[in-house]
C-alpha cells in the first residue's frame, strides 16, 4: 500500500481551499427578490425623488441572469406604485448595466496546476496565456426612474403600465427570499 504525506503547509492549504469551495458551492443561488440590506451589494433600492418620481435599482449576483434583474425591477417599479397610491407608471430612464470582471486560475507553478503561488483571484481583464485560465464573471444592475400615475392620467399615455397588471404578470416569476 503507498502512501501520501502532505507538509503540514500543504495540508492547511487543502483544508483551506475545501472551506472556501465549500462557502462558494453555498452562493451559487441568483439573487432573490427583496431589498438590499446593510453590507449586501444585491437587492432592490428606491429612493422617492418628487410626489410622483421614484428612482428604482435591482442589482443581481453573478448567477441572476439579466432577465430576471429587469424582471425585479419592474415589479418593484410596480410595488413602489401602488405603495405610494397610483395605479400606473411609466418609465423616464431606464437602463441595464453589465460588470464583467474575471476568475482567473494559474498553472504551472511551483504548487503545481491552478493553485499558484496565489491560487486564484479576480481582476478586471482578460489574460492571454496558455498557462492562466480566465472565466468572465457577470453581474448585471438594472436601474430606472419612473413616473407615477393616477388611472385618469395613465389613460391619456400610451406609455404607461399598469401597475396591477405587471406585479400579476411578474409575480408567478419573482423569487422570494429564502426562509428563515
Amino acid at each position: 500500500m503507498r502512501r501520501i504525506y502532505f507538509s503540514k503547509s500543504k495540508a492547511c492549504f487543502l483544508f483551506g481551499s475545501l472551506v472556501l469551495a465549500s462557502v462558494l458551492a453555498g452562493c451559487v443561488t441568483p439573487t432573490p427578490y427583496g431589498p438590499r440590506v446593510e453590507g449586501s451589494s444585491t437587492g432592490y433600492t428606491d429612493e422617492r425623488l418628487a410626489q410622483n418620481r421614484y428612482r428604482v435599482t435591482f442589482t443581481g449576483n453573478t448567477v441572476t441572469p439579466r432577465a430576471a434583474v429587469e424582471d425585479y425591477l419592474l415589479y418593484r417599479a410596480a410595488q413602489v406604485t401602488l405603495d405610494s397610491g397610483y395605479a400606473a407608471f411609466e418609465f423616464d430612464t431606464r437602463d441595464t448595466k453589465a460588470k464583467t470582471i474575471y476568475l482567473s486560475t494559474f498553472d504551472n507553478f511551483p504548487y503545481g496546476p491552478g493553485y499558484g503561488p496565489f491560487g486564484w483571484y479576480w481582476h478586471n481583464w482578460a489574460f492571454d496565456d496558455t498557462e492562466i485560465q480566465s472565466r468572465p464573471v457577470t453581474r448585471f444592475e438594472a436601474y430606472a426612474e419612473i413616473v407615477m400615475l393616477t388611472s385618469e392620467q395613465a389613460k391619456s399615455e400610451p406609455r404607461s403600465l399598469d401597475a396591477r397588471d405587471v406585479m400579476a404578470r411578474l409575480g408567478p416569476r419573482v423569487l422570494p427570499p429564502p426562509p428563515k
